[in-house]
């Protein structure tokens, strides 16, 4: 090993608490910048390969052609911002379907395949041109017989058999002879010419698509304005439906760039704690070692050498850091990521090499240039003043305040501690910074995480999630009754009426409402990914607890209280109207309210009450009842009571299930523990760093200190209080900066999800909450500083004061 080796390897060896320090922070900042930035670049990247390969839509709108002439329908490709336009294309949406009784799968055969949206384009199977359609399975079609499909479980199963229009008059059959998608979800089945005849023919509606690229489209307000121009272009109402290709683009990306705001917030926390822990790191070890450097440069050690010396010491523990964060980073993707590209038919999503290449490469450059300021200046050092030079603070420094806190009516060792930080103010500040930095991570993370624990409680215990028992349809042996789709003939339903009844004659009862899919079709909503439900409910939930938004709960027949994402995705606001289909019958239903939707089982919904159905002359769809009980009463008793009532009317009591927590909130819950506990950790060890390199400087002062009677316990109180000031003004300070950061995040977050929260979630801090957390910069601070102060207690006078 070569001398400068031996220097290097020395150094560290005698800081290994500052080594550590500085593999924790660099390791921390690494970890959560190669997250934040893979997991935003990962689960992007498959779907804008795919938007790009196939030369995706920005937006698909459909057109009614009773309202528009073709004529008008082409014109609109001269719209304004419009670059692009293909089409027009006949499309018929909304159309229910039930797998066909030759399914070779017997159990599956007759089942709700849900619904489809079918259109025509002249080549099928093109390579140029807009929306270029994929293949994923068999073959297009080819006779008027034939079609093919999304991939589905029940059609994946069935392949090769029929689909069944359902809803149309005739139910005519298609064979399926392939699967095949649009990257936008511009539609959902795909038919010859004369197929989509055979479906206007049996009574199917059809309508125009045009597909259109614009100049301007990279946000939502972006496409509303796109879109806005596309509909000036034709007469009022011809426009019924535009979808967006940043609906299909959050549906292939998931909950995944939820995760992204908070990880950023973290790796700039992080990045900044790295600087400042370096900064105290380094310059305490020139400070410290400035006899050293005396003593290396007398044997011949040049300013060059002395100044890599010092910056080795603080680049190979960060190299250490830097490779762990990178292998622990790649490696925490994986769940988050799991899924993020399946309906794009991508490879498993994996975060980019030159993702973590560049963090990589980028933090130890920051960690270089931040070690070699102060490196340099110990390379610029004379040998013979750094011979001679004390390690005490310059005579002067520090003593006004001594004075003046002499003058306090406090403890002398107190006192003590409280001037310390005006002999070195400079470093003081960078102790303040650290500490500080923690505040604002354990401010940002307690908020963080109680407004996750509010979001899952919100989302368990209220709305069609809450009720003390649950009563269903009872179900045949071995079937269960959710077993088929809303409009499968074999969907067993309850008698609302009888069943509501029933409950209210059975004692214990406090109230009770029931609701169910109501198989209807929402014309306009995302096409892709789970399909829109609207929910039909008989009886007052307004017990649930269920929170608007804005507007008002519906109180007529006909009126529509629509889901947060659902409004967002398509862009309801109050006062719009919703059109929704079933058994081929349109139904106009007015929004009266934005509702925070948490049921959980679909990402777009919509609640109406069942009387809107029956004035259509449609049969309500309940399949469930909300039961909650009264205060004083026993559970089983209520259902041994309630179940002679209920069995009659086919249905059984069942206990209620919340399900258990959210997948996503777990790990987002795991994520944020594990960068404050590691944040905090750095901030505090920053602050040890700091005051054990001060203990040790002021070694003879302390030999001084005890041969004129200080003791132990004195002793210990004059170096807590010596960070205990900095402490309480960086909590001070680092709580609003916490609070802010936390707000700041939140609002991406939301966004990712496609949600917009109501207050008893965003309004996550408290008085309770906040007071304690003013106390953490003082918490952080005395943690960094106990093992020094007990060194510094057991340290022998003698010994201190033969130190020099």
């Amino acid at each position: 090993m070569s001398a400068l080796g031996k220097v290097v390897r020395s150094g560290m060896g005698r800081r290994r608490v500052q080594t550590l320090v500085l593999a924790l922070t660099t390791l921390t900042a690494v970890l959560s910048s190669v997250l934040s930035l893979g997991l935003l670049t990962a689960v992007q990247a498959p779907f804008d390969h795919a938007f790009h390969t196939r030369n995706g839509a920005h937006l698909a709108v459909q057109f009614d052609d009773s309202k528009v002439t073709a004529t008008q329908t082409t014109a609109t490709a001269h719209a304004a911002g419009v670059t692009e336009a293909a089409g027009p294309y006949p499309i018929a949406a909304a159309l229910d379907t039930t797998v066909g009784t030759d399914c070779p799968k017997t159990d599956w055969a007759g089942h709700d395949n849900g619904p489809i949206t079918v259109t025509t384009r002249p080549d099928l199977g093109s390579t140029s041109g807009m929306d270029q359609l994929v293949l994923t399975q068999g073959r297009w079609p080819t006779s008027p017989g034939e079609i093919a499909l999304p991939a589905n479980d029940y059609a994946d199963a069935c392949f090769g058999s029929s689909v069944v229009f359902s809803s149309l008059p005739g139910k005519p059959s298609f064979k399926v002879v392939g699967f095949a998608d649009s990257v936008t979800n511009s539609a959902t089945g795909f038919a010859t010419a004369d197929g989509f005849a055979r479906l206007t023919a049996a009574g199917a509606k059809s309508d125009t698509q045009m597909l259109y690229r614009f100049a301007k489209a990279g946000t939502d307000a972006d496409i509303a304005a796109d879109k806005q121009a596309v509909a000036a272009a034709v007469p009022a109402g011809a426009v019924q439906d535009g979808q967006s290709y940043l609906i299909a683009q959050w549906q292939a990306t998931g909950n995944a760039k939820a995760f992204v705001p908070f990880l950023v917030a973290f790796g700039i926390l992080g990045l900044v704690l790295s600087v400042l822990i370096i900064a105290i790191v380094v310059s305490g070890a020139v400070a410290s070692g400035t006899r050293r450097i005396g003593i290396l440069k007398s044997l011949g050690f040049t300013p060059s050498q002395v100044t890599r010396a010092y910056t080795a010491q603080a680049m190979i523990p960060a190299t250490l850091g830097v490779v762990l964060g990178t292998v622990i980073g790649n490696l925490a993707a994986g769940p988050v990521l799991n899924g993020a590209s399946k309906q794009l038919d991508a490879a498993d999503t994996t975060i980019p090499l030159w993702v973590s290449a560049m963090v990589s490469i980028g933090t130890l450059l920051i960690v270089g240039i931040t070690a070699s300021i102060p490196a340099l200046r110990a390379g610029r050092m004379s040998a013979v003043q750094a011979l001679v030079v004390g390690r005490a603070p310059k005579a002067g420094r520090g003593q006004a305040a001594q004075r003046l806190a002499s003058r306090l009516p406090l403890p002398r060792a107190v006192s003590l501690g409280l001037a310390q930080p005006f002999a070195k103010p400079a470093r003081t500040v960078l102790v303040g910074a650290a500490v500080l930095l923690g505040t604002v991570s354990v401010t940002f993370a307690v908020g963080l995480g109680t407004a996750f624990s509010k979001y899952q409680d919100t989302t368990m215990s209220s709305g069609f999630n809450v009720a003390s028992k649950i009563v269903e349809p009872t179900a045949d042996v071995g079937v269960p009754w959710g077993q088929y789709g809303p409009n499968d003939p074999r969907h067993p339903y309850l008698d609302a009426a009888k069943v509501a009844a029933a409950l209210a004659e059975v004692p214990g009862t406090k109230a009770a409402f029931g609701w169910g899919d109501s198989g209807a079709t929402m014309v306009g909503a995302p096409i892709g990914g789970e399909p829109p439900v609207l929910y039909t409910v008989s009886g007052d939930f307004s017990w649930t607890n269920m929170e608007l938004l804005s507007g008002r709960w519906y109180s007529a027949p006909g009126e529509v209280v629509v889901g947060d994402k659902l409004a967002s995705a398509v862009g309801i606001h109050v006062g719009d109207y919703l059109t929704v289909v079933r058994q081929n019958k349109q139904l106009s239903l007015k929004v009266v309210g934005i509702n925070f939707d948490t049921h959980g089982s679909t990402d777009y919904t919509a609640i109406t009450d069942a009387a809107t159905f029956t004035a259509a002359g449609l049969t309500p769809h309940i399949d469930q009842f909300n039961v909650e009980l009264a205060s004083n009463v026993d559970g089983a008793d209520w259902s041994t009571s309630a179940a002679a009532a209920l069995t009659p009317l086919n249905a059984s009591v069942q206990p209620n299930s919340d399900g258990g927590r959210n997948l996503v909130v777990i790990i987002m819950d795991t994520l944020v523990a594990m960068f404050t506990l590691m944040l905090t950790v750095v901030a505090a060890l920053g602050v040890l760093s700091t005051v054990v390199q001060d203990t040790r400087e002021r070694v003879h002062d302390l030999g001084i200190f005890k041969a004129l009677g200080m003791t132990p316990k004195q002793t210990i109180a004059m170096v807590l209080t010596s960070v205990t000031l900095t402490g309480l003004i960086a909590g001070l300070i680092g709580v609003p900066i916490g609070v802010a950061v936390e707000k700041a995040t939140q609002g991406p977050m939301s966004h990712a999800i496609g949600r917009h929260l109501p207050p008893s979630v965003t309004h996550a801090y408290t008085a309770g909450l906040l007071l304690p957390l003013l106390a953490a910069g003082v918490v952080i601070a005395l943690l960094g500083a106990l093992l020094p102060a007990g060194w510094a207690a057991r340290s022998r006078t003698a010994t201190a004061l033969r130190t020099e």
